[in-house]
């Protein structure tokens, strides 16, 4: 992808999944890169392999954990061209009457807080500068709802709520902003997912991993390459007038089953 030298990326839960790959392949176009994971052995190796990188060990909900982030951004780069909001989580799957406030408050707060601070400090420095894109991971969940999964869905929809008011609010000042909707991906965290939704639902692990691209056109999973390629694309200026839009990166999900 041309135009992506020396960009300056923020990638948030960049140490693995979605977000080490993005990591890695806007490195490898010759970014600037910096991530950020609360998993600090996870955010060790991938920085290990992506030379100049910026690292810091940050959960996304703490307001002084990321100022240490914000703060080294801002003295190292002084503002940003690209911001990947990817932190999140799949919460808890269950009935809704099954399910504890508590952990209701950790999945919003894991997949919204996170990205209104970073999307928070990446505006002040994308005004000053009159450009910037960006791109909040949601989900089709956020799209289509998902039963049993009331938390998640809740949250995915608040990002693209987020998105639009963003992509109205900064506009104006040359500030695109976008939301990212993976469907099904393959890798260990959405086997996690399979694994807690076949405990509520009763099922074969095996049998829900099938249900999964049944009602998907295209029958198949999505990788986080795939994921990749859209974040970069809305990173250079062949994405200039894309703004305010929820892109599904999902082999086209026709209808939610089981």
């Amino acid at each position: 992808m041309s135009g992506l030298s020396d960009k300056r990326v923020l990638i948030t839960a960049g140490g693995s999944g979605i977000g080490a790959c993005f990591a890695r392949r806007f490195h490898a176009e010759g970014a600037k890169v910096a991530i950020c994971d609360m998993d600090a052995d996870a955010l060790a190796e991938t920085a290990s392999t992506l030379p100049g990188v910026i690292s810091v060990a940050a959960n996304v909900t703490q307001t002084d954990q990321m100022q240490v982030l914000f703060d080294q951004l801002d003295n190292d780069w002084g503002g940003v061209d690209m911001l990947c909001a990817n932190a999140g989580t799949g919460g808890p799957a269950g009935a809704i009457e099954d399910l504890s406030l508590d952990d209701w408050r950790a999945c919003l707060s894991a997949n919204l807080d996170g990205a209104f601070l970073a999307c928070g400090w990446a505006a002040r420095h994308m005004k000053e500068q009159g450009s910037g894109s960006m791109l909040l991971t949601s989900s089709t969940a956020g799209l289509w709802g998902y039963p049993m999964r009331s938390p998640y869905a809740t949250a995915k929809w608040g990002v693209i709520g987020l998105m639009k008011t963003l992509a109205s609010e900064l506009g104006p000042y040359g500030i695109r902003v976008n939301a990212l909707c993976p469907g099904a991906v393959e890798g260990p965290r959405m086997e996690r997912v399979i694994t807690r939704e076949a405990e509520a639902h009763g099922l074969d692990p095996d049998e829900l991993r099938e249900r999964y691209v049944t009602g998907v056109a295209m029958k198949t999973w999505v990788t986080a390459d795939d994921l990749a390629d859209t974040a970069l694309f809305l990173a250079s200026d062949a994405s200039c007038k894309i703004s305010g839009q929820a892109l599904a990166v999902d082999g086209h999900t026709e209808s939610l089953v089981g």
